[in-house]
Parts: C-alpha cells; structure tokens; sequence
C-alpha cells in the first residue's frame, strides 16, 4: 500500500518539477530558441491553460476507463511529450509539446489523487490525497532546485531529467499497481455534469479559484513583497524559497493528518484563517528578514493545507463523480495560478508595492466566508471508526473503496459528509486524477 503510494507520489513530483522548473531555464531556453524571455514565459501560461481547460473535458472522455489503464496512459503521454520537448527543433514545437505534456498530466494528478482514496480506508484518505499531493510540495522545495541546477549549461537535460521521473513512475506502477475496481457504468454527458448544477459543488471550486488567485498573487510577486527584508540580495531571496519549499511540505503532510483528525471544513477555516493574517501582516513582516522568514514559514503550511483538504471536499461531496470533480478542482487551482499574476499586477498598481498583499486578505476573507456558509460542521472521519468496524465484525467488511460509512443522522444530504473529511466510497467511480 505505502508503496503505491509513494510511487503515485513519484508521478506527482514529475509533474510538479515539470510545471515549476521553468522558470529556472527560461533563459536558456529563450537563447537556444532564439526567442525573448517574455515569449519562452508564455510556455508556462501555455501548460497552466491547457491543464485546467482539459482536466474536466478529459476526465469526462475516459469515464469508462479502468484506473490502472488511465493512469499509466496518463504518464505515458505525460513523459512522452517531455522527450518531445527536449528534441523540439523550434519554439513552436515546443509549446505544442508544452501542451500535449499538460494533458498529460491534467489526466494523471486527479487521477492519482482518486486512486489514493481507493486504496486506504475512509479515515485515512486525507493522508493518501497528502503523500500523492506531497510529490508536488517536494517538486517546489528539491526538483525545481535540481531541474535548474541540471539545465543550468543545457535546458534540454532539465527535459530529460523529468523523462526519467516520469518514466520511473510508469514502470513501478506497471509492476505493483494491481487492477482496480471499474468504473460506474457509462451515463451521457449531461448526468455526468449533473453534479455541477449542485451549489455546494460550484462552491468548494470556487473555493479553490479565488483562494489560489490570493496565494499566487502574492508568491508571484514574492520577490517584490520582500524587498525591503532581502535588499535585493539573491542570497537572502534564495533562503526565503528554501524555507517556503520546506513549508510546503510540511503543510501538505499536516494538512492530510489535520482533514482524517478534525475534518474538511476545520482544517478550511483553520488554514484560511492563518492565510488571510499572513497577507494581512506581510507589508510589516516584508521589512525584515526575521518577519519574511516567519511568512515563508507560515503562509505555505496554510496555502497546502487547503491544496489538502479540497480534493478530500470534493471527493467525498458526490463519490460517483470524483473524477470529474477533482479533475475541476486541479482546473480551478491552475486556473487560479493563471490568474494570480494579473491580480498580482494590477494590486501593485493599485495598492503600490508595499501593500499590495492586502488584496489577498480580502480574498482570504472571501474564501473563507464560502466555507463558512457552504460546509457543515459534522464529526471527523476518525469519529466513524467504530461504527466501521463494528459493520466489519457483523460480516460486512470489504475492500477500502467499499467499506461501510457511519450511519448519517435524519435528513443529512449526501454532500453534508464531504465537508467533515468523512469520504463516502469512491468505490467505483474512476480515479479523478
């Protein structure tokens, strides 16, 4: 099990250092390609669109399709197209690549994360959905560092090295993923988008925009926020992403514990919470490097909490759809991602560029009244235990994806348990990632 886990980790952490690192070998790739700096950024643009507009469509177009098949397509492709961009001839080709290697992934990380809850029990799954998450917390603090440092005399081995990752994912998932269950019988595509006519539903993606919007806007601009601290060393700058890599990790790992122990809708309000006064004191805490250091620490334990918890929210409102709806919250995450560099821009120009943060408090404040008014408050998963395990004991046990939920209380509607963290099965439905 922990293997699996980890290997669906591995396919992650491809993907995230694939989606980050470019950053790092921008400049080598803009001359090799003889283009500017600013067109090779646009291949970053490329992959983020790409990515949230094809998780759903592609999601929904291999509904029928067995987990296991789905996932190691998915990394197929997505490995595939890093060879191709590696031998891309022109800059062209290249964001052709950057595409195909986003469809790639938009159908592998929601897919992985469904897996995941397949293969543990109900109280477990906020960790599961944190170890898969995990490889993109590690991507940002170990593989953006070393696909730079790897490029740094040709970006085309950065390409290759994420080749290796992806292809290493691929063959342990060939050799220990066994086959699992199918997926619900094929409905058109209107029952399939039925649950998004569903407020609840519509919120917690909402939830997920506005909130990633919030936290790019600011990491976007990181460097700027910071100045005043760093004085425009590279040195004291590099120390602030070592920490806030660190935090990402730690929050991802935290933040699964945090959903299976208290539920969704804690670990939400929680974390937004920490989130809009980190925003909100970061024009004081950015002129020292005492106070920048203590923002890198806090501010990505509470931004990957929610990277947590909102998948297990999704997951758990209607478990028929998950794929289709983690697969919209990976394109409302990317979506948001996009988004942050405007909103990031257009708050310096209007804020200035000491206290521009402030427009991501108000967007963690809204965030955080959608939580408050779209989730309820309902026992934490690990408060069902007992009632699983008595269903067991009376012969009822089954494989994870099929275990038994607690009895609801009178008139609890099949979406009020994904706010608790208290996935119901996800039994049969395909994996989201």
């Amino acid at each position: 099990m922990r293997l699996r886990l980890l290997l669906l980790a591995l396919g992650t952490f491809a993907v995230g250092t694939d989606t980050m690192v470019m950053a790092g070998i921008l400049g080598r790739v803009a001359d090799d390609l003889d283009v500017s700096v600013a067109a090779a950024g646009q291949m970053v643009s490329v992959f983020a669109l790409a990515y949230a507009l094809l998780a759903p469509v592609l999601a929904t177009l291999t509904a029928r399709w067995r987990r296991r098949r789905l996932l190691l397509t998915a990394l197929a492709v997505f490995t595939a197209a890093n060879a191709l961009s590696a031998l891309a001839p022109d800059y062209p080709t290249l964001l052709a690549t950057r595409v195909l290697a986003a469809a790639g992934a938009a159908l592998y990380t929601p897919t992985a994360n469904a897996v995941a809850t397949a293969l543990v029990p109900p109280e477990r799954r906020g960790r599961a959905i944190a170890t898969v998450l995990g490889g993109m917390t590690v991507a940002t603090a170990l593989g953006v560092p070393l696909g730079t440092y790897v490029g740094r005399a040709d970006w085309r081995l950065t390409m290759w090295l994420v080749v290796v990752l992806g292809a290493v994912a691929l063959l342990g998932l060939a050799v220990f993923l066994r086959e699992l269950p199918a997926p619900a019988p094929s409905v058109g595509l209107r029952e399939r988008l039925a649950p998004l006519r569903e407020g609840r539903i519509v919120a917690a993606v909402a939830t997920t925009f506005v909130f990633f919007v919030a936290f790019q806007a600011v990491y976007i601009y990181l460097a700027v926020a910071m100045r005043p601290a760093t004085d425009g060393e590279a040195g004291r700058l590099t120390l602030i992403l070592l920490v806030t890599g660190i935090a990402s990790v730690a929050g991802s790992w935290l933040g699964g514990r945090a959903v299976d122990r208290w539920g969704v809708r804690a670990v939400l309000l929680a974390a937004g919470s920490v989130a809009a006064l980190a925003f909100a004191a970061l024009p004081w805490l950015g002129l020292t490097m005492t106070g920048a250091l203590l923002y890198a620490a806090v501010s990505p334990l509470a931004g990957w909490a929610i990277s947590v918890a909102q998948p297990h929210r999704l997951a758990s409102l209607s478990p028929a759809h998950a794929p289709l709806l983690i697969s919209l919250n990976s394109s409302a995450l990317y979506l948001g991602m996009a988004a942050g560099g405007g909103a990031g821009s257009l708050a310096m120009t209007l804020l200035g560029e000491r206290w521009f943060p402030l427009a991501s408090t108000a967007l963690a404040l809204t965030v955080l009244a959608l939580v408050a008014t779209t989730t309820s408050h309902h026992p934490a998963p690990h408060q069902a235990r007992p009632a699983i395990e008595d269903a067991r004991a009376a012969g009822h046990g089954g494989e994870p994806d099929k275990q038994l939920q607690p009895p609801r209380a009178p008139r609890q509607t099949p979406t009020a348990a994904a706010e608790t963290g208290a996935a119901q099965p996800a039994g049969r439905a395909a994996p989201p990632m």
